[in-house]
């Protein structure tokens, strides 16, 4: 169950949708382009209407001066009191230009030096306080904003008569001016909020990583209860993951009570059904025959599977404590003086070899109860050497390998060792479920107990359980 929960805290700022902060990142980012986006579009429209207002100023202003200057005489020519001062009316083709249309009467068209021959084309136009505006086509094509009105002389025929003389006044300029002006604001405008867009997602990365620090800190308090460096989460959380932290120390505790629970439970139960046997064994050897000899022999079988199953639910039980750890050295030193004293008189030669600080993430009972029958089991077949040797692991398994130089097994014979309750040879004595606890005991704890042959010339037991950090 922990080990589950180490995936999503110990994630890094490796930003996936299955982990939590490239959620947030992914989200913050999302938001923040699309703010920016819509920002620099909003600006941008806005900085164009601005442009656009003040060019359409600009042609007002030279149609007022135009329609200023014009003096129709008589005839319905139209002549000009002033020339402009802006020189690009002047300048043929340069984008800006002006045209004087007759109207009523018929005549012609009087234009400025700058279109030449030309004339300028309308595409479209609408009406705005008398006045049109619209688009429309210079003499190479370029396209221009167009500003006319329509302006009425009255002209003085005779006394006793006034004509009304109607002329159309056009003043042209280049668009490209205004789109070159909003070409440059725009970039100025992108590149001013990619930095500050790539300064608000690293603003955000770095948020979010110290935003959850807390997090990873309760993935590394939780390996380390599960690896049996501290017995639960310790120090101080922010209020928000508080009530996460006292949820997970609560569970911790109810493991170890549940736990402690099953454990005196198990003995109580190997207490009450040993003494009833112990009675029976003792009125069976005081039987004489056979009777007494099959009760015996029953008694002693009862014996064996209590004990293998007690020890299975025992070991079962102490598998599931968060924050067990046993230190391996000093168990098999212990072992191997107390084997060495057990069989002294064949004089074996039982060796121990063990880095300090190796550990087994599991119980120490457990350790044991594992490395002694796998000992015991070397001692009873070897001829003179007993060698025991231990090597960690880089995926996080310690190796505990047991060697002897008894006869060893064949391949076919290795697969049977281990069976619960299968003794290849009655003549040693033991009961065939030492063996079978051991494989039993590592299976809990997610290791694995392997045979294969021995440099001392007999059988190599390797034990491979957890590593504790």
């Amino acid at each position: 169950m922990f080990s589950k929960l180490r995936k999503p805290f110990g994630t890094r700022l490796a930003p996936g949708l299955d982990s939590l902060s490239g959620r947030l990142i992914a989200f913050a980012a999302v938001w923040t382009v699309l703010a920016l986006a819509i920002g620099g579009a909003v600006l941008s429209g806005l900085f164009r209407a601005s442009v656009q207002g003040d060019f359409d100023s600009r042609l007002q202003f030279d149609l007022d001066g135009l329609i200023a200057a014009a003096e129709p005489d008589s005839s319905g020519r139209v002549s000009l009191r002033e020339r402009f001062s802006d020189p690009r009316f002047e300048r043929v083709y340069s984008g800006w230009y002006w045209q004087i249309v007759p109207e009523k009467p018929k005549g012609d068209i009087r234009i400025s030096r700058s279109l030449w021959d030309n004339a300028v084309r309308l595409t479209d136009f609408r009406m705005r306080n008398n006045i049109a505006w619209g688009h429309g086509v210079g003499p190479e094509g370029q396209p221009v904003r167009v500003v006319a009105r329509r302006i009425e002389f009255p002209i003085t025929a005779t006394p006793q008569r006034e004509d009304v003389r109607v002329y159309t006044f056009l003043v042209a300029g280049n668009m490209s001016e205004v789109e070159a002006e909003v070409a440059r604001f725009n970039t100025m405008l992108f590149w001013a909020f990619a930095i500050f867009g790539l300064g608000l997602i690293a603003a955000i990365l770095l948020q979010v990583r110290i935003g959850l620090r807390p997090l990873r800190r309760v993935s590394a308090g939780l390996a380390q209860v599960r690896a049996g460096e501290a017995p639960r989460l310790d120090g101080r959380f922010p209020a928000e993951i508080a009530p996460l932290v006292r949820e997970l120390n609560s569970l911790i505790d109810h493991n170890a009570e549940v736990v402690e629970r099953a454990r005196t439970q198990v003995a109580n139960l190997a207490h009450s059904l040993k003494t009833p046997l112990s009675v029976l064994a003792t009125e069976a050897s005081a039987q004489p025959g056979p009777l007494g000899e099959i009760v015996s022999s029953r008694v002693n079988s009862m014996r064996r599977q209590i004990d293998h199953y007690l020890a299975r639910a025992r070991a079962a039980g102490a598998a599931k404590i968060l924050g067990s750890r046993a230190a391996v050295k000093p168990v098999l030193d212990d072992l191997a003086r107390t084997l060495a004293r057990i069989h002294g008189q064949r004089a074996l030669s039982i060796t121990a070899d063990c880095p300090p600080g190796l550990a087994f993430r599991g119980d120490r009972q457990d350790l044991e109860e594992m490395a002694g029958n796998l000992m015991d089991n070397a001692c009873k077949w070897a001829k003179s050497r007993v060698r025991v040797h231990t090597a960690g692991k880089p995926d996080g398994e310690l190796d505990i390998c047991v060697d002897d130089d008894g006869p060893g097994l064949d391949p076919d014979e290795r697969g049977r060792v281990g069976a619960r309750g299968e003794r290849l040879d009655e003549s040693v004595p033991g009961s065939g479920f030492g063996l079978a606890i051991v494989r039993d005991i590592a299976g809990l704890y997610g290791g694995s107990l392997e045979f294969g042959e021995s440099p001392l010339g007999g059988l190599r037991a390797t034990l491979r359980l957890p590593r504790a950090a």
